[in-house]
């Protein structure tokens, strides 16, 4: 047995057989629980015994909780604070759901202040969503958030979850994606796939697991592995794209690199979601809503959404998300799927065979109960229990979870058998030998200079080449070119032209204006509307939708012959700026999916061969998508559909 390293901030060491244990529950003992020699199933029997009804809800739950001076998730005018490694004792206590902003029958504590939340609530299990401390600041917290959780009389660890924080998106996830500072930048998720090179996503994950690992996170609310076969659905930038085996196999190439063979101390445990797939959703709109509760799937592609599924099982992911929508017109019980035996218990765990943690998405019990409506919490609580969710995920007060296991001793089986599950992660993960970080490490290891530059290559190999009349691309030396960077705000779009670039390039020679350039080198970053806050108003993808100001854009392009270049973060419907009239005065078009501007350029001056294949298809107009059925990928939807189809992707040089 090779002793593993111990830390500690508290607990005694007990030495036995000249190997060192720690003292957790500060009883002068070696527990079975304390004792590393044991299966981390043994370990969770025996610490599960031990735990109070209290102990076992707030292991349970799982939700907010900030660092010093940082502002709550939803704020987006909250006055920027430099971020520290203080504890922040403030609970948030909300009476309106934090996202549709209607109002809750009774309040909730989203956020709940640190100390209240280990000692009083007895939680372990929280949302870290700060992206902008630095990673020295966030190991110095972790640590002292480990030492108080040390501290308590079971000495049971924290977890941290995060959403995904290396990739380059464009926004309208709102809280469920972002870039932290300092950690190396990747394309999108969508562009994970759009590079069809598994090796080189099982880098990507193992480089960010490295990262994440320094800086103390050690769950991942991710990957989704929902497939994009509805346009209009704003997550479509969090997808792996519409093909199922695309998906799956780059989903599976994800989970091994985070998590390695099997769950180790060295690993980021991850929640594969939003199970059995979100994105066949009707008319695109997002199940946060009432009026988007409803999966639906007219082209009968229901075990299709299972494949990625599947494949992360088989990856062996620790955790599976449940979506909060509801399945229509299928033969599964109409209810959201954390309430829903049918796909929990009978699917997922049954005919799927998934063994680990079953986490519902944020809010299934007070604010998204989809199908439920007319039970009251504990009734609620009960059905989620029965159904196979294991956690619950955004409410910090443990109050009425409690007050509904005793109302209904029945269920205490399946609490066990939850926090059995939870514990075994901890166990697996090693958290319980060593929480703690190297602070030091955690700023050397962040943004290593071998993981920016593996980004770097990623985000060149995600871009797609679309087409190259009379073989325009690549640029040839010292060509004088116009480059905008078109992204404007989706609330305010701001008139004119977007951000000029003037940067001195080896082989280009930019100008400030279009009638000084040989070639447009345009750039357009369409916005969809957000998904926090929304309406019941038809989504569209078209660009004038999307916070493009096709009037100005069709001037420009008419001034000079132009490279278009669209960032799909979703099946953006270009028809406007693109069409029969207008097609004579693209010498190219280029699909980008969340990368910096030299990745671009690279391309363009013939620095780097374009290699990416597209994801998704690009529908040809908006009548399309409305004609769409939700559950069909773009490429089974007929001969009319797609403007740029899926897999689509050339080179130079050959196969044109």
């Amino acid at each position: 047995m090779q002793q593993p390293e111990l830390g500690t901030r508290g607990a005694a060491i007990i030495e036995q057989e000249d190997l060192k244990f720690k003292d957790l529950n500060k009883n002068g003992k070696l527990d079975a629980y304390e004792d590393w020699r044991l299966l981390p199933a043994e370990r969770s029997i025996d610490l599960l015994q031990r735990m109070t009804l209290d102990e076992k809800a707030g292991m349970m739950l799982i939700a907010d909780m900030r660092m010093y001076n940082e502002a709550f998730m939803l704020e987006t005018n909250a006055q920027t604070k430099t971020v520290t490694s203080d504890f922040n004792e403030q609970d948030i206590v909300v009476d309106k759901n934090q996202f549709t902003g209607e109002p809750l029958p009774y309040t909730i504590m989203n956020t709940v202040g640190t100390t209240k939340g280990i000692l009083q609530h007895k939680m372990r299990h929280f949302i870290w969503r700060t992206t902008s401390a630095p990673a020295d600041t966030m190991a110095r917290w972790a640590n002292k958030v480990q030492a108080l959780a040390e501290s308590d009389n079971l000495g049971i660890p924290v977890i941290f979850a995060s959403n995904p924080r290396n990739h380059i998106t464009g926004g309208s996830m709102g809280a469920t994606a972002s870039a932290s500072v300092g950690f190396s930048k990747w394309p999108s998720e969508i562009g994970l796939a759009a590079m069809r090179d598994s090796a080189m996503v099982q880098q990507f994950a193992d480089m960010a697991r490295q990262e994440w690992l320094a800086t103390g996170i050690r769950k991942g609310y991710m990957y989704m592995a929902d497939l994009l076969t509805e346009p209009r659905w704003q997550r479509g930038e969090g997808t792996l794209g519409e093909d199922p085996a695309l998906a799956a196999q780059t989903m599976a190439a994800i989970v091994l690199g985070f998590q390695g063979d099997i769950l180790n101390n060295s690993s980021i445990a991850l929640t594969t979601k939003h199970f059995p797939g979100g994105g066949a959703t009707y008319k695109g709109f997002d199940p946060h809503y009432t009026y988007g509760r409803n999966a639906v799937f007219p082209g009968g592609r229901f075990e299709a959404n299972l494949l990625p599924f599947k494949a992360a099982i088989k990856a062996g992911t620790s955790s599976i998300m449940p979506y909060y929508s509801l399945p229509k017109d299928t033969k599964y019980e109409e209810v959201a799927y954390a309430y829903n035996k049918g796909i929990l218990r009978d699917l997922l765990r049954g005919e799927l065979g998934f063994k680990g943690i079953i986490n519902s998405d944020t809010g299934p019990i007070e604010s998204m109960p989809w199908g439920v409506d007319s039970l009251n919490i504990e009734q609620r609580y009960v059905k989620a229990l029965e159904a196979g969710t294991n956690m619950f995920a955004g409410n910090a007060d443990p109050t009425q979870l409690i007050s509904a296991l005793k109302a209904h001793p029945e269920v205490m089986p399946l609490v066990d058998e939850s926090v059995q599950l939870l514990l075994m992660e901890l166990f697996q993960l090693g958290l319980f030998e060593n929480p703690y970080v190297d602070e030091a490490k955690a700023i050397e290891t962040v943004g290593k200079d071998s993981f920016v530059q593996a980004g770097k290559e990623a985000q060149r190999k995600s871009i797609v080449l679309l087409s190259n009349e009379g073989n325009s691309l690549p640029l040839a030396p010292n060509t004088k070119v116009y480059f905008e960077d078109y992204q404007k705000n989706y609330n305010k779009p701001a008139p004119g032209p977007g951000t000029v670039y003037a940067q001195s390039h080896p082989n280009l020679t930019f100008v400030a204006t279009p009638e000084a350039a040989d070639i447009i080198l345009l750039w357009v970053k369409p916005a969809m509307r957000p998904l926090f806050p929304a309406d019941d108003s038809p989504l569209k993808v078209n660009l004038s939708a999307c916070a493009v100001d096709v009037d100005y854009v069709n001037a420009l392009t008419a001034k000079k012959p132009t490279i278009l270049v669209v960032n799909f973060a979703n099946p953006f419907v270009i028809d406007e700026i693109y069409n029969d009239q207008t097609k004579n005065r693209f010498k190219g078009v280029i699909a980008t999916f969340g990368v910096e501007p030299d990745a671009l350029l690279d391309v363009v001056s013939g620095k780097f061969n374009p290699s990416g294949k597209m994801p998704v298809t690009i529908p040809i107009s908006n009548q399309a998508v409305e004609n769409n059925k939700e559950d069909v990928p773009g490429y089974d939807e007929g001969a009319g559909y797609g403007l740029f189809q899926f897999n689509e992707g050339l080179r130079y040089n050959k196969n044109r």
